[in-house]
């Protein structure tokens, strides 16, 4: 479980391909130093295992799965990448409850000045409209963001300055698609009530066959 607060931007220094997967080398010293094999680290919102941690770099394993539902497949050495490490226990939750299983990606529209604030435009991915709503939370890249405007085929969000300073939403050297995660409330909500309505539409079809 993670919170979305992006602890440091890293480095994608090795990409090695393997069967179907990735093996990626990224280069972070504040997160690596608090990482031992067998860790989660989130890397662009995607929860995954440290195999090996030295020298400010951790080596992470990249699953068939992994790499058709993500950016990972973007990936080239030098990309820049978002990480955190999970949630402790005894940690104030900032944010709000990421789990890095990404839902879809979405590619950057617009960037917009609004003063010091920053206004993105994003593509609405397929499938995921019915999650989103004004004000609601969402994962870019796991960044913790909040809805600022939702259309027909896309929504915004607004970065403040120090979301833009220690992430790479707004870099060029970051792939060119992003993960999203959207809030696992809101598919709770949406699971509970489709089998509402269909136990109601199941009941109300015996009732006209009545």
């Amino acid at each position: 479980m993670f919170t979305g607060l992006i602890e440091e931007v890293g480095t994608v220094t090795r990409i090695e391909k393997v069967p179907h997967g990735l093996r990626l080398r990224v280069a972070g010293a504040t997160v690596a130093a608090g990482l031992a094999p067998g860790a989660s680290v989130a890397v662009d919102g995607v929860c995954l295992t440290a195999v090996e941690v030295q020298d400010g770099e951790f080596v992470a394993e990249v699953s068939p799965e992994t790499v058709a539902c993500t950016n990972m497949a973007g990936y080239r050495a030098g990309a820049r990448v978002n990480l955190e490490r999970p949630l402790a226990a005894d940690a104030r939750l900032g944010g709000h409850f990421v789990q890095g299983h990404v839902d879809g990606v979405t590619r950057l529209r617009d960037i917009r000045a609004e003063g010091e604030f920053t206004r993105i435009g994003l593509e609405l991915p397929d499938g995921l409209e019915r999650y989103l709503v004004e004000k609601g939370s969402i994962a870019i890249n796991g960044v913790s963001l909040t809805v600022a405007s939702l259309h027909d085929d896309g929504f915004d969000v607004q970065l403040v300055p120090h979301t833009i300073r220690l992430t790479n939403l707004t870099l060029p050297d970051r792939a060119e698609t992003m993960n999203v995660e959207v809030d696992i409330l809101g598919k709770y909500v949406a699971r509970m009530l489709e089998g509402h309505l269909h136990a109601a539409g199941v009941q109300a079809l015996a009732g006209e066959k009545a």
